[in-house]
């Protein structure tokens, strides 16, 4: 799932497909499905409690892709489209700039979400 900003500042979900092709991953073992998706320039954990509060609209601090590794968490675009992220889930956030969204956490446990910052 991708959220980004139009031209007019409101956020939206846009849903992506990734297509994994065959390759020599790890030689001599035997090939994996891989996708090279974006360049990195840093990663992290970001983790925060139930009772974390996120309802007041925000963009992005910067381009980044968020898999979900514990709890699960919902975010509402501007545009009031709300999509929900539990474990194992991807967000490739890019509405660095307008209006944002909203971001609650929905699970009973603490969110923990792998961060990648993106080039």
């Amino acid at each position: 799932m991708r959220l980004f900003a139009d031209e007019r500042g409101e956020s939206h979900f846009e849903e992506i497909v990734v297509d994994l092709e065959t390759a020599d991953f790890a030689p001599p073992a035997a090939p994996l499905h891989i996708a090279a998706l974006f360049p990195a320039m840093s990663c992290g954990l970001v983790s925060g409690p139930p009772d974390w509060d996120g309802s007041i609209p925000h963009p992005a601090p910067r381009r980044q892709l968020f898999c979900t590794l514990r709890g699960a968490y919902e975010v509402t675009a501007s545009d009031g489209m709300a999509h929900r992220f539990p474990v194992g889930s991807m967000l490739l956030l890019e509405d660095t700039t307008g209006e944002g969204h909203t971001t609650r956490i929905v699970s009973d446990d603490d969110l923990l979400i792998f961060s990648v910052t993106l080039a």
